[in-house]
C-alpha cells in the first residue's frame, strides 16, 4: 500500500534524504529506492502520454514514435535500431511517452517538487516526492525478465537487456499486463541524464491507474507531502547544496532558469 508522510519541518526532510539502511554484507549504507518530485501534491502519477493522448494513447503511441524517429534520426541515428531508444530519447526532449521519470537521488526529486514555472505559486499548495522500491517492482515482473536480470546481476534493465527480453511494445504489454512494470536506466546520451541520476519505469498500456497498482502491489511506496509553508526554505537549502537548474539542466537554458529564479522577487 501507499503510505503518506507529511513533511512540515526540515528535521522531517532530513529523515527522507538519509534513509539508507546499513548492509552487513557490504559494511555500507545502501537503498534501492527511486524518487519522483511533483510540484503539486494533488497531481496524480501519470505519464506524459496519458496526459497528452488520454484514452487514445494506445492508437496514437506508434504514430508519435514513428514520426519522431523519422525526423530525429538525423540527430541521433541510433534510435532507428530500437523502440526503447526512441522512447527514451523522445522523453528526454519532451515527447509524450509511456515512461515515468524517477531519480536515484531524493535531492533531485526535491528540486522538481519545489520548483514552479510560476514562482508565485510556491506558497499556494503542498508539493510531493514519491518513493518506490526497485526490488519490490522487480519481484513482480515475469520470470523470463527476472532471469535476464539475474544473468546481468542487476534489478534495473538497460536498453539492450530490455531488447533481449522482448521484441516489441505489444510483447511487453502482453507480458506485463496490469500487474507489473520494470525499471530501466537510460543510456547516458547527454550530461542532463547523468546529472539527474535518471531512471524510468515503463508503464504497460493496460495499466490505467499507476497509483492503484502501487497501492495494491507494493509495501514500500511512500508519498512524502512537503507542506507549502516550508517550500521556499527547502528550495533555498537545495540552492545552497548546488542542486539547481544550473546542474539539472546543464547549459545556457538551465543557467538562465536558475538566474531567473534566484533573482525572483516574492
Amino acid at each position: 500500500m501507499i503510505r503518506t508522510v507529511e513533511i512540515s519541518n526540515m528535521n522531517d526532510l532530513f529523515d527522507m534524504v538519509s534513509e539508507q539502511e546499513y548492509r552487513n554484507d557490504l559494511g555500507r549504507n545502501r537503498n534501492l529506492y527511486v524518487y519522483r518530485g511533483q510540484p503539486n501534491s494533488a497531481f496524480p502519477l501519470t505519464t506524459s502520454l496519458q496526459r497528452n493522448c488520454k484514452d487514445k494513447r494506445k492508437a496514437l503511441e506508434p504514430c508519435i514514435l514513428r514520426n519522431f524517429t523519422k525526423y530525429a534520426a538525423l540527430e541521433e541515428p541510433s534510435i532507428e535500431r530500437s523502440v526503447w531508444r526512441q522512447m527514451i530519447f523522445g522523453q528526454h526532449h519532451g515527447l509524450p511517452t509511456r515512461l515515468l521519470d524517477w531519480s536515484f537521488s531524493p535531492l533531485i526529486a526535491l528540486h522538481f517538487s519545489v520548483t514552479e514555472a510560476d514562482m508565485d505559486e510556491m506558497s499556494m499548495h503542498d508539493c510531493a516526492v514519491w518513493r518506490t522500491d526497485i526490488h519490490e517492482l522487480h519481484d513482480l515482473i515475469p520470470e523470463k525478465y527476472r532471469k535476464i536480470a539475474e544473468k546481468y546481476s542487476t534489478t534495473v534493465f538497460s536498453v539492450d537487456m530490455l531488447a533481449e527480453a522482448c521484441s516489441s511494445l505489444s510483447q511487453y504489454d502482453e507480458d506485463m499486463g496490469k500487474s507489473s512494470m520494470l525499471m530501466i536506466e537510460p543510456p547516458s546520451v547527454d550530461v542532463r541524464i547523468v546529472n539527474q541520476y535518471s531512471f524510468f519505469s515503463v508503464i504497460p498500456s493496460e495499466m490505467d491507474d499507476i497509483e492503484a497498482f502501487l497501492n495494491e502491489s507494493t509495501s514500500n511506496t511512500v508519498k512524502y507531502v512537503i507542506k507549502r509553508d516550508i517550500r521556499w526554505q527547502v528550495r533555498d537549502m537545495l540552492d545552497h547544496q548546488n542542486i539547481s537548474e544550473r546542474i539539472v539542466y546543464p547549459g545556457l537554458d538551465g543557467l538562465s532558469k536558475w538566474l531567473g529564479r534566484h533573482y525572483f522577487v516574492k
